[in-house]
């Protein structure tokens, strides 16, 4: 007897399976039958395959390929169904690489619809459209870092200053000083003063980093009056300037009742020491044992030796600057203190002694009739103390956290960032002045 087939698609009970059929013994008929039937086999399947199968849209040169074949074929249908209905000439699409990215069309991809060159093009062309797939853009040439869109990049030198802005800066401080210096002593003390009172400005604002108040008040009253008493008094007045100043802060603050009182006594006191009393030994180089003078001098063949001093003093000071910057920029190699100031080197160190020296020797010879020795001595003794007055500005910087104290002087920061030199020299230029028989007995 001979066993029926059931129809495609339908299932097969399990006790109707053939016997011996080792391919339903690994799978129960039904669920196999099932599956076959459910997703269509054989040809049938393969036909069915064909008919929804559809090419994909040929994709432009430099896109990519976003979304499955099968799904851009359907977009692209209701594409091209919207923008051209029935009735409408056909859309004949380009060649895939007809033309590269970013390169011109030739001649035969000049022509729409892909034909060769010379063939009349159809009516109304239009593009394949890309539908799902994005750009993938190539990038451009690289802008040059000189120039942005707000304009030209500002060149900063390697030590990362604004180069021309330092020099004309400095060069206007320096006619400043130089000229009160020369032509009215009364005017170099106010400014001195001047300098002194932003710089304990300038520290004090930086000290609210580490939420420290000073008391600003007597401070600035102490500030003013120290180089005035250096002038006028000698160091004697100096001396009684800062401890009076000292005793002011100190019962003002006790009298304050807000909190932090100890850290505020001692910053203050510390602020005085530091800016004030430091510069004011550059009022006494220029005071010397002579008696104050407050009149205009206009005869500038005849200053005093206070004057042509103080002149060196600020002369050293600038060289060693200028021969350590350049030096240091040039050769330097070493740090001589990597974690207080990372571009501070021997070599510039090096460099600085040397240029002062140069300096110095010439100058105490010419101008105030002293050996060579007696400047190649203040040379040595200016640099260290340079930069010694250097490095404690940095450290301090480092410890409040900031880069500069502050921003009112382009391309050199702060009024202590300049100052910073001058407070340790004033005192060496003092003491070997002092030493070297610069006052008689």
């Amino acid at each position: 007897m001979t066993n029926a087939q059931p129809p495609a698609g339908e299932s097969v009970p399990a006790e109707s399976a053939p016997q011996g059929d080792d391919t339903a013994a690994s799978t129960p008929p039904s669920r196999r039958q099932g599956r076959k039937a459910a997703r269509g086999t054989g040809p049938r399947r393969r036909e069915m395959r064909s008919e929804t199968s559809v090419p994909s849209v040929p994709q432009a040169p430099g896109t990519i390929e976003a979304f499955p074949a099968e799904a851009m074929a359907r977009r692209a249908r209701r594409t091209r169904a919207e923008l051209h209905p029935e009735g409408a000439p056909p859309v004949r699409y380009p060649a895939p690489g007809a033309a590269a990215a970013g390169e011109a069309p030739g001649p035969a991809a000049a022509a729409p619809g892909g034909g060769a060159a010379g063939e009349a093009p159809e009516e109304n062309p239009v593009a394949a459209p890309t539908i799902g797939a994005p750009e993938v853009t190539t990038p451009g040439p690289i802008e040059s870092p000189q120039v942005t869109a707000a304009g030209p990049v500002k060149r900063t030198s390697k030590a990362g200053r604004n180069l021309p802005a330092a020099i004309s800066v400095g060069i206007g401080l320096m006619a400043l000083v130089l000229g009160s210096l020369v032509f009215y002593p009364v005017a170099f003390v106010i400014v001195v003063t001047g300098f002194a009172c932003v710089g304990v400005w300038e520290v004090s604002r930086a000290l609210l980093h580490r939420d420290i108040s000073v008391p600003l008040t007597p401070v600035m009253v102490g500030t003013a009056a120290m180089p005035v008493a250096a002038y006028f008094s000698g160091p004697e007045g100096l001396l009684f300037a800062l401890v009076a100043s000292a005793a002011a802060v100190l019962l003002w603050r006790s009298l304050d009742p807000a909190e932090g009182a100890v850290g505020s006594i001692f910053a203050g006191v510390f602020l005085l020491a530091w800016i004030p009393f430091f510069i004011s030994f550059a009022i006494l180089v220029l005071r010397g044992r002579e008696d104050p003078t407050t009149a205009l001098t206009l005869d500038v063949a005849h200053v005093s030796v206070g004057v042509l001093e103080v002149a060196i003093l600020l002369l050293l000071v600038v060289a060693n600057d200028t021969f350590g910057y350049l030096v240091g920029a040039l050769f330097g190699k070493h740090p001589m203190a990597p974690k207080i100031s990372p571009k501070k080197s021997w070599e510039g160190f090096a460099g600085s002694i040397g240029g002062a020296a140069v300096v110095a020797i010439l100058a105490t010879t010419f101008l105030i009739g002293q050996p060579w020795w007696v400047g190649l001595a203040l040379a040595v003794g200016m640099v260290a103390a340079a930069t010694a007055g250097d490095l404690a500005e940095s450290m301090v910087k480092r410890e409040l956290g900031v880069k500069d104290m502050s921003s009112i002087l382009p391309g050199h920061g702060g009024v202590m960032d300049r100052l910073d030199s001058i407070l340790f020299s004033a005192p060496m230029a003092f003491l070997i002045f002092t030493l070297l028989g610069r006052y008689p007995a």
